[in-house]
């Protein structure tokens, strides 16, 4: 019996789920419902079930959500990251299961509401970490989980945002830390999941430092253009996104913007930017283990490295999403698939105590993210089956990480500490769900 799935938040992220509804996972699902505050976008994604000869699906405003889930059994939560709690909690306590895209939501009031839900009953939640299901980050967990390097001690976690994709956040409602959390949430909660799904372990502590230091108007390099559309620099200024030049952009956003104001190709210089593009982050966990992360939105190539120190030896992850940033491309390869051709490359390395490096196998796919994307999707709507990974995540994972990325963007602004409780998913002083 095939489920029914209706969607809230109709923008880019939308199309990963509803294509696969569409296409190979059509056999476990349809689309019943669509919500969003901009009808054009709807209409967009309605077009796309239209023409794989199924008829278009109800839609409906933000405000009559409650009308959505009576025409569902699931729902698909792709909004802004601010909206995520209210859609959550209205979906759980009608009896609906979530399928949310990261982050679970932006603070700790969202997570404490979003647990109360889920413990009154009703549905379950499982949060799209498809970062986990990477082939390379799999082989990772599975490198530690072996013992070669022991019990491990720290963990070095690098993260490089090139200016294709790192000033994509500058441009959009990201760049408002009340919509996204800032990038310690929006894009770190990524990041800090896996090392709590890598280690096993829960974070008791975080410090942090943070600042704008290349995108916003006080780091702007002369005059600029508030928007990139219809701008006399439009072609020759690389930190300008041709949004009319990418079919899909200019359906989602340029044509929906006259409904509700929403403008996509924001100059990332201009005024408005409250959120981080540097940012230092040390983490201490229940079994004694340290993080220090960093992210970088602005750097000149895109990927990551992680180095895994333990008892017996270390483990050490480098990967190349882009080797260099070509100019005015309009959508992040990386996100595709396409990234291999800028030079992509991963590569794992074991060393014991006493012995050479080992390189270990990865063993990628086809698609996006290492063919992990398509991994997800079977987790997501066929279910995880057996999985001794467990990498299919829950709202309590959705909490874990959120609430590094809340406690690193509080003890950035006030200089201190912030202890975590309750394996993880209370700020200590935060109020208790309710």
């Amino acid at each position: 019996m095939t489920r029914r799935y209706a969607f809230v938040g109709l923008g880019h992220r939308a199309q990963m789920y509803v294509d696969a509804l569409l296409g190979d996972w059509s056999d476990t699902g349809e689309i019943t419902a669509l919500c969003d505050t901009n009808q054009t976008r709807m209409d967009f994604y309605n077009e796309r079930i239209t023409a794989t000869g199924r008829p278009a699906v109800p839609t409906f405003g933000a405000d009559r959500f409650e009308e959505v889930l009576a025409l569902c059994d699931a729902v698909v939560v792709t909004s802004v990251d601010s909206t995520h709690a209210e859609y959550v909690v209205a979906a759980l306590d009608a009896g609906r299961d979530v399928v949310v895209e990261k982050p679970l939501t932006v603070d700790a009031a969202g997570c404490a509401a979003i647990a109360a839900a889920a413990e009154r009953g009703g549905g379950e939640i499982v949060v799209t970490f498809n970062y986990r299901y990477s082939p390379r980050n799999t082989a990772l967990r599975e490198a530690i989980a072996s013992g070669r390097i022991g019990d491990v001690t720290s963990v070095h976690f690098e993260w490089t945002l090139d200016t294709i994709h790192g000033a994509d956040y500058f441009r959009r409602w990201h760049r408002d830390r009340s919509s996204s959390g800032g990038l310690l949430v929006h894009k770190s909660t990524h990041h800090f999941d896996l090392v709590n799904w890598w280690l096993d372990a829960r974070a008791e502590l975080v410090f942090a430092q943070a600042d704008l230091r290349f995108y916003g108007d006080t780091n702007a390099p002369g005059p600029r253009p508030e928007r990139a559309h219809g701008a006399p620099e439009l072609g020759s200024d690389p930190f300008l996104l041709d949004i009319g030049a990418d079919p899909r952009l200019k359906r989602l956003y340029l044509d929906a913007e006259a409904e509700d104001g929403y403008v996509r190709d924001q100059d990332v210089f201009a005024a408005g930017v409250t959120i981080d593009d540097n940012m230092a982050v040390m983490v201490r966990y229940d079994n004694r283990a340290m993080l220090t992360y960093s992210l970088n939105a602005h750097a000149p190539h895109e990927g990551y490295r992680v180095t895994v120190n333990g008892t017996k030896g270390r483990l050490e992850l480098e990967v190349c999403e882009r080797a260099w940033t070509p100019p005015q491309d309009a959508v992040d390869p990386s996100a595709t698939g396409k990234a291999n051709a800028q030079g992509a490359y991963d590569r794992l390395v074991l060393q014991e105590h006493w012995k050479q490096p080992e390189e270990l196998p990865i063993r990628n796919g086809e698609g996006a993210h290492g063919g992990g994307d398509r991994l997800l999707l079977d987790d997501v709507f066929r279910g995880p089956g057996e999985d001794p990974l467990a990498r299919q995540a829950g709202f309590r994972d959705g909490i874990r990480s959120v609430l590094i990325g809340a406690a690193a963007s509080e003890s950035a602004r006030t200089g201190q500490p912030v202890v975590l409780t309750e394996a993880g998913t209370r700020i200590a002083g935060a109020p208790a769900p309710s």
